[in-house]
């Protein structure tokens, strides 16, 4: 279903107390290409902090996490020590997870081995889903968006493959659409473009 303001509806913005975040994350954010390693880590990390929760949760807070995670510039992350998990998982702002905060500094250290190898992650991910991003057709409908991929399995199992954990191909996939390696913007949104 389409919002009557041409926005795909899980941005909310024809509800009664249309979220403000979750609008400007889809007018400005979601399905837009991006190609800098430290922007893509940290998409990454906040999609697999975001299992379990609303994404509305995880973009109030967002400024928080940018701030515990000192950038999320995962060279910085990835020398995280005891004292880091300490100040981490006793930080209100964030979410708490100890797993998931494991989880975050171990993917940093398999992201840098993972971009020194392929030249950047950005090449990584090129790799794996070559552009350009795939579209919904013109009469796709929101049910029809699919929660995993054969390209997000793909992805999904080499990512484990090289040690990231809280990478399931369901939380690939949202990772794939916040970062336009996929767009599924819906007919009638203002950002719907036409496959090519």
């Amino acid at each position: 279903m389409i919002e009557p303001r041409g926005r795909c509806a899980w941005a909310g913005a024809g509800g009664p107390n249309p979220d403000p975040l979750m609008v400007a994350y889809h007018d400005e954010e979601w399905g837009s290409p991006v190609h800098d390693d430290i922007d893509l880590f940290e998409r990454l990390a906040l999609e697999s902090f975001q299992a379990g929760l609303s994404w509305s949760t995880i973009l109030r807070k967002r400024a928080a996490f940018r701030e515990a995670f000192l950038g999320f510039d995962p060279r910085v992350v990835a020398a995280f020590d005891d004292a880091d998990r300490a100040r981490l998982i006793a930080d209100t702002g964030i979410v708490r997870n100890r797993a998931k905060i494991d989880a975050t500094i171990g993917n940093a250290v398999a992201f840098l081995a993972t971009a020194a190898e392929a030249g950047s992650f950005d090449a990584y991910l090129a790799s794996i889903v070559p552009p350009p991003p795939t579209r919904l057709p013109s009469m796709a409908q929101a049910g029809e968006i699919p929660a995993t991929t054969p390209a997000s399995d793909a992805l999904s199992a080499d990512l484990r493959r090289r040690g990231f954990r809280f990478v399931g191909s369901t939380i690939v996939y949202a990772f794939m659409q916040s970062v336009g390696l996929v767009d599924d913007h819906l007919p009638g949104c203002f950002r719907y473009r036409e496959p090519a």
